[in-house]
């Protein structure tokens, strides 16, 4: 493991195809740092309800997200399904770091649930996984 990251929590969500791995660590100055595969995390989420989506743990255990230095590297699924997966793993790098106090009110919220549904494959002599091709009786 990098050295450099020996400080910090890590954790790991995941959802649809999308991966997510994090390294958390508290930055007492309170100019926290917040990157997504090296680049400014508004950046790769331009959306505003994904912004907002990401730093739900934050504003349900009512901290301050600038005092926290983060480093994400997702892979894989679209933007929706890596800001899912990076919510769940702010959530669990939190929990890391105070267990008892902060797992009411995670699971609570709904943060702590993995949500496991895939897109289902196309199936044979179907024009998708489940629409069929029109059919004639005549």
């Amino acid at each position: 493991m990098n050295p450099l990251l020996a400080s910090y929590l890590h954790a790991v969500g995941r959802r649809k195809t999308a991966v997510v791995r994090l390294y958390l660590r508290p930055n007492p100055s309170g100019k926290g740092t917040f990157s997504v595969n090296r680049r400014p995390w508004k950046e790769c989420f331009p959306v505003e309800t994904l912004q907002l989506e990401i730093l739900r743990p934050f504003e349900v255990l009512n901290l301050d997200p600038e005092r926290y230095d983060l480093l994400v590297y997702a892979r894989g699924g679209g933007i929706k399904g890596q800001a899912e997966a990076l919510r769940l793993a702010i959530a669990r790098a939190l929990l890391k770091e105070s267990e008892e106090t902060r797992r009411p009110f995670l699971r609570k919220a709904g943060l702590l649930t993995v949500d496991a549904r895939q897109v289902e494959r196309k199936h044979y002599g179907h024009k998708k996984a489940r629409k069929s091709f029109q059919f004639s009786k005549r």
